[in-house]
């Protein structure tokens, strides 16, 4: 009858009701048993992970938990003309795909990389090496540094990587993504941990390590295609890898400083359009912005440095320093010492202290910088030939002080200039040092706009150039071989008489 509702449309919005709430009831019985067993939804997990940024902590938990029990197999391909060349025509296909869906490409986020996986004795090994005699505080380099603390110093390798092989879950990066397949790369990593094996291993049986790691990468079919204008090498320490790094000097190299001094790096072999520079690992603990508020009144010392005071090179203006301000009012000036009582003193005097000097080391940077960055004290940077990391991001006015090298060793000029600063100026450095700080800490989980971030940021600017160099570079080698394949055939010809 017209007007009247059948038994059977009635009861339906009241079955829809009941499938709603069975659906509801086992999405939260689900979460519930996700929660017990701890497999957390991922943006909660992020959540709650407290980034880790002590090497030696991380490194121990990694090995301990995550790393393989026993050696991954090396995932490596004979890089023969024929696989060169498909991988090079893969590579250019999914590249001009790439072009017509994405306005941004070449320069485009996430940028893509490839980590190679290594024969252990090149990555988990040498982690293990680290790991197993880090108690030995008698290992000294010649000057008298602590061999391990320098590792931690440039363990920039080490982060990178941790960051590239987490679970896509668990990162937290989104400008760049690991791929499984060469043929999608823009970049391709190279673990290999050149500053542990350098300091821990025999002269010789180094040397023999860099040489191998040297024919096992130049091997790769990637490699040969590009001539390595698209690879990542990690030499951030001045020493390593330098018996064999000449024959890799097209590859991106992440570095501490430009060197323009010539005393660690050939001419040629480095330059800004092609490498980047990244801080060291600091070595004190965070004095974030709660920290700054309380130690705003307790920062009594002027000037503060505690280090070797005789270097090498550059450095050599350390000891023209120490003649020029010891002994003077505010001033502390103490040679540093190692283990942990010696990392205790530098922080305590930084985080005491408005101002920290920040000479040239044996190299035109120092990891003293990044430390009193940490620390809430004003950098006063005296360092001719200095190039900053991600300087073309971050604005190194707004943190620290330039002083020339001839200007700081004048008499009474530097810390005239000092004191002339006014508080209010002071105050807001020592605000921008909180907010910069978190640049220069190295995590796990990497965080947005640490280190580790800014460095694929920065990556991003040098895509178009590198893609640039590598056709440029094939195209010279198809030329070169065509010519020379004309040259046999004529040759041929000639000798058979066909051409007289």
């Amino acid at each position: 009858m017209a007007g009247k509702q059948s038994p059977r449309s009635r009861s339906s919005p009241i079955l829809l009701l009941l499938i709603t709430l069975s659906l509801l009831a086992l999405y939260i019985l689900y979460y519930l048993f996700s929660l017990s067993h701890g497999a957390v939804p991922s943006t909660l997990s992020h959540q709650t992970r407290k980034p880790e940024t002590s090497f030696v902590v991380s490194l121990e938990h990694f090995l301990l938990h995550r790393a393989p029990k026993s050696s991954p197999p090396a995932r490596g391909v004979i890089a023969t003309d024929d696989v060169v060349r498909d991988l090079d025509e893969s590579m250019h296909r999914i590249e001009s795909e790439r072009m017509w869906v994405d306005p941004y490409f070449p320069a485009a986020m996430p940028i893509r990389v490839y980590v190679y996986e290594m024969p252990s004795k090149f990555t988990y090994d040498l982690l293990w090496l680290f790991r197993n005699t880090y108690r030995d505080t008698s290992n000294l380099t010649s000057n008298g540094s602590p061999v391990h603390r320098l590792i931690e110093q440039h363990s920039i390798d080490y982060w990178l990587w941790m960051d590239l092989i987490e679970p896509e879950s668990e990162r937290l990066l989104k400008n760049v993504v690991r791929v499984n397949r060469q043929e999608e790369a823009d970049l391709f990593y190279i673990p290999f941990f050149t500053t542990i094996s350098f300091f821990l291993m025999e002269k010789q049986q180094c040397k023999a390590l860099y040489r191998e790691a040297l024919n096992w990468v130049t091997n790769q079919p990637a490699w040969k295609r590009s001539g390595g204008r698209d690879h990542i090498l990690p030499v951030h320490h001045p020493w390593s890898f330098k018996s064999v790094r000449k024959f890799m000097k097209n590859a991106i190299w992440l570095l501490p400083d430009m060197d323009s001094t010539g005393n660690w790096y050939k001419p040629g072999q480095v330059f800004l359009e092609k490498d980047l520079i990244l801080p060291y690992v600091a070595n004190v603990d965070l004095c974030d912005a709660k920290c700054l508020s309380e130690s705003y009144s307790k920062r009594t010392t002027l000037l503060f440095f505690r280090g070797r005071l005789k270097r090498n090179a550059g450095g050599k203006v350390r000891a023209k320093l120490v003649a020029e301000l010891s002994g003077a009012e505010g001033v502390v000036i103490e040679e540093g010492t190692a283990g942990e009582g010696g990392k205790a003193a530098a922080q305590n005097g930084m985080r005491k202290s408005i101002f920290c000097l920040s000479p040239a080391g044996d190299t035109p940077s120092s990891a003293r910088l990044f430390d009193a960055i940490v620390s809430g004290c004003i950098p006063v940077i005296v360092s001719d030939e200095l190039e900053l990391p991600f300087e073309g991001m971050l604005d190194y006015r707004k943190i620290a002080l330039f002083v020339s090298s001839t200007d700081a060793v004048q008499p009474g000029r530097f810390l005239t200039f000092l004191r002339g600063i006014h508080p209010a100026r002071i105050r807001e450095m020592q605000q921008n040092l909180a907010k910069y700080s978190g640049h220069f800490l190295y995590s796990s989980p990497a965080q947005p706009l640490g280190p580790e971030d800014l460095v694929w940021r920065m990556m991003a600017g040098k895509l178009v150039n590198i893609k640039l160099h590598i056709r440029r570079s094939q195209r010279v080698v198809k030329d070169s071989r065509s010519l020379c394949s004309c040259d046999c055939r004529q040759a041929n010809f000639t000798s058979s008489g066909l051409l007289s």
